[in-house]
């Protein structure tokens, strides 16, 4: 295996952070090493019109990733600070988000006042962008989903989270296994992020979610349409950026314990975090736990197989300098989730295989053991450790930003009911990660941001530790070049650049035989390999592509803004889609790959429109986007029109390759005819055509493509208050219908997908802070139920529609319904004091 990528890699890393850390200790005995311009920046925070301090307003650089806050007099600073020009946030609870741009050289001032405004300002975002950038100045489509909002709606995981924001929805396992999907696209077509570093762990698998801490999440960025130009392949549909808990600001602790309960799968869970910020160094903690029984609805009961319980740790270390910044973080993911495979008898009573050979009639499910927290035999163990470094370094003028990160993904499937092998992985997945990131800001000239940069990853899997093999072992290295522009002209702001990508894939061939004493199939090598079946060979391609985007936004006033884009994305074909050849554990699916596949290459057009004004806000987008190679998972049957069975209780899958055309759009209004009363609505639309069947062989069973979610929206009625007698801040009730369409646009050839029907579901939640008499927020609660009326529905996209009683059942309605009425009780503890007067200063 030759790791000569890797080591450069690390090389890199390892002589860049020993490098920075030296040149600080000993600057002064190395006179030829001149360090950037140190800055500082102060001021004070007011009220606009009154002068009044605004105490506590939080002064932040999202491009420094660093904040302070301002004390009992409006006053803030920064003291060190490398020299430059930055987007500053100001934001204060009961006050409108001010940004602004602000040039440091040596010690700067500037004030800032807040007004007390209907309309809350743009967001900033910083993902896929050259520097931070309010929305509403940024051509490509990009949503930012706050604390706030992931924090006051019910959620089982952290993407199920954001599944209502226009454009987003998720293909779900069960409650705790979610993947998302933008603008009808998921898979390997989106790119999650966690702090900005790629997140690796299997996402070919459909029932492999995101291996994330929700509790650690502070925010989510969200890009909608092909991001390839900055992450390479794998974004051709998007970007999901999961954000965690930014450190403390600036001679602050902070912390906090969260504790919660969820009625529907008695699911509990909690977390605790601490951290602190001092002189520069900064240090952050936290711990997480949840855990839950079968989850329940009113049609199948409880659903068997569907607990789960997980633990999450991270810890993180920083240090801002005048230089720029480094942190380095590290995490763990440990996940004991179980699988259902819908198995029920003719009264749909759940049964259970407790035999490897599941020849007789399986035994019913005991009562005792649909509501027990005992991991059952038959579940994924999934192990996920990350290692990262964030670099941001001042050099020539410019910010040199290097991210490098290390990711070892373990999943076990264990399938076999008996002993002695309950502790035998069926599927057996070690996935080793070392991801790389650098770009070069070059110092702005004449209002132009230019960046250069090169990103990409090496990958190794190993899947010989199991029984069952459905992917061969392989290593693939990704490199990928781009340049970026970006040109402010007073109201008119226009960005693009160029990429090209290169993978260079390599699987490896597999023999296998019946072990003689268990009979289950392992890796042979040498003179056994005779006589025994070989179900991958080697292979070895290189995948390459450009991709590009343009783009440009036009504010014509304060209030309202157009803006349009176009941009080519790239994917390579996943390993799955490539050489997948065996049954996958969990999926009831015999899948099967194609070599022969091309890249895919997507050309995305966008038009989005922004009003804001006292009493509303609208956001309004549309967007065209074919694909060329389309590849997609089809049923194969067999020649008398029934299920092509490979192997006994699985359907046969085998992807397929051709063109695509999706379009839609997205709308958003929210009305406040007064500051605190919200009328929330919003509603997305995806079409999605196949465009690779001969117009003569064209028809209603296979015209379109297969798993778009339907038309589906929100409305919300949302009423915010404070009783600061009653020490009650922050407070808010709301009432809100999810409404989703019934899809009959369906790939129905070979019975690869059913119709859905349309449903509505009735959520609320009523929450807010606690203070003690010195205002201070003690603790915050939440009350919040989903789906308050028990409906009984399938979610289009939910893999569980599809687990029927057994494998003869054909009937649509005997797949497994979605979660019932699920009422949530969160307690949220929060710290924050001054590490001065914790020493005693």
């Amino acid at each position: 295996m030759n790791l000569s990528p890797l080591r450069i890699i690390l090389f890199i890393f390892l002589f860049l952070f020993t490098g920075i850390v030296f040149s600080q200790n000993s600057a002064t005995n190395i006179p030829e090493i001149k360090l950037p311009a140190e800055g500082s920046l102060s001021g004070r925070v007011t009220e606009k019109g009154k002068q009044n301090p605004v105490p506590g307003a939080s002064v932040y650089i999202p491009d420094l990733k660093l904040g302070v806050v301002a004390d009992s007099n409006g006053r803030y600073r920064f003291n060190t600070l490398p020299s430059g020009t930055y987007l500053v946030e100001v934001h204060s609870i009961g006050y409108k988000t001010l940004t602004k741009n602000i040039s440091i050289n040596g010690a700067t001032v500037a004030n800032f006042e807040l007004t007390d405004e209907y309309v809350e300002e743009s967001p900033v975002v910083v993902t896929g962008l050259s520097k931070a950038t309010q929305i509403k100045r940024s051509p490509v489509p990009i949503v930012a989903i706050s604390h706030a909002y992931i924090s006051t709606n019910l959620s089982t995981n952290i993407i199920d989270a954001i599944a209502k924001v226009p454009g987003v929805s998720a293909l779900t396992t069960g409650p705790n296994v979610s993947k998302p999907f933008i603008r009808g696209l998921g898979y390997n077509r989106i790119l999650t992020l966690y702090d900005g570093v790629r997140q690796e762990g299997q996402q070919w698998g459909d029932e492999h979610g995101i291996e994330v801490d929700q509790y650690g999440i502070d925010r989510v960025e969200v890009i909608k349409g092909p991001a390839s130009l900055t992450y390479g392949s794998d974004a051709l549909a998007g970007v999901v950026n999961l954000i965690p808990t930014p450190p403390a600001p600036e001679g602050k602790m902070i912390g906090g314990v969260t504790a919660e309960y969820q009625t529907n799968n008695r699911m509990f869970g909690g977390s605790a975090m601490l951290g602190a910020t001092k002189n520069g160094f900064e240090w952050m903690g936290r711990i997480s736990h949840k855990e839950a029984t079968n989850y329940q609805n009113k049609i199948d009961g409880r659903v068997y197989n569907t607990g789960f319980k997980e633990t999450d740790a991270n810890v993180s270390l920083g240090l801002h300098k005048s230089w720029g910044y480094s942190h380095l973080s590290l995490s763990l993911f440990d996940d004991l989730q179980e699988i259902p495979d819908g198995s029920r008898d003719s009264l749909g009573r759940f049964t259970y295989q407790n035999t490897e050979a599941d020849t007789l009639p399986r035994p019913i499910v005991p009562k005792s053991w649909l509501t027990s927290y005992a991991i059952t035999p038959l579940h994924q163990h999934v192990q996920h450790y990350r290692v990262y470094s964030t670099n941001n370094f001042t050099i020539g003028g410019g910010r040199l930003n290097l991210n490098l990160g290390f990711q070892r993904s373990v999943r076990r499937e264990f399938s076999h009911p008996e002993t002695p092998y309950l502790d035998v992985a069926g599927l057996f997945l070690q996935l080793n990660t070392f991801s790389y990131d650098l770009k070069y800001f070059v110092k702005e000239f004449n209002g132009w941001n230019v960046t250069f940069g090169v990103n990409g990853m090496y990958q190794d899997n190993n899947v010989t530790k199991g029984t069952e093999f459905i992917i061969p072992n392989y290593h693939q290295f990704d490199l990928g070049p781009f340049a970026m522009i970006r040109k402010t002209f007073d109201k008119l702001d226009i960005a693009g650049g160029v990429r090209y990508d290169s993978r260079s894939f390599t699987n490896f061939e597999l023999y296998t035989k019946p072990d003689p004493v268990s009979g289950f199939d392992t890796p042979v090598y040498g003179a056994d390999t005779v006589g025994a079946d070989k179900p991958f060979y080697n292979y070895k391609h290189t995948f390459s592509g450009f991709s590009g985007s343009l783009g440009a936004t036009y504010n014509f006033t304060d209030h309202f803004s157009v803006k349009t884009n176009i941009s080519r994305g790239y994917r390579a074909p996943n390993i799955s889609e490539i050489s997948a050849n065996g049954v996958h554990p969990g999926t009831n699916i015999y899948q099967i790959g194609n070599p022969d596949f091309k890249p895919e290459f997507s050309l995305q057009e966008d038009l989005g429109l922004a009003y804001s004004s006292k009493y509303v806000v609208i956001n309004f987008s549309v967007f065209n986007n074919a694909i060329s190679n389309y590849i997609f998972n089809q049923r194969l049957l067999s020649a008398n029109g029934g299920d092509s069975v490979i192997v006994a209780g699985n359907q046969t899958y085998k992807f397929q390759q051709g063109k695509a055309e999706l379009y839609g759009g997205e709308l958003s209004i929210d009305i406040h005819p007064v500051k605190a009363l919200h009328f929330e609505n919003s509603i997305s639309a995806v079409y999605a055509l196949n465009k690779g069947v001969d117009p003569k062989l064209q028809s209603d069973s296979n015209k379109y493509l297969p798993f778009i979610p339907p038309l589906h929206g929100t409305s919300e009625l949302r009423y915010d208050f404070e009783l600061k007698r009653n020490h009650i801040t922050n407070g808010f009730v709301k009432v809100q219908l999810a409404y989703y369409a019934k899809q009959d646009r369906v790939y129905l050839t070979d019975n690869t997908e059913t119709a859905t029907a349309g449903y509505a579901l009735f959520n609320a939640g009523i929450g807010g802070g606690v203070t003690n008499k010195k205002g201070k927020t003690i603790v915050n609660i939440y009350v919040m139920g989903n789906n308050l009326f028990n409906v009984a529905y399938f979610d289009h996209l939910s893999r569980l529609k599809y687990f029927y009683y057994g494998p003869d059942d054909t009937n649509p309605a005997h797949g497994i319904h979605n979660m019932g009425r699920n009422i949530s009780f969160k307690l949220d503890f929060p710290l924050d004091f001054n590490m001065k007067q914790a020493d005693g200063e």
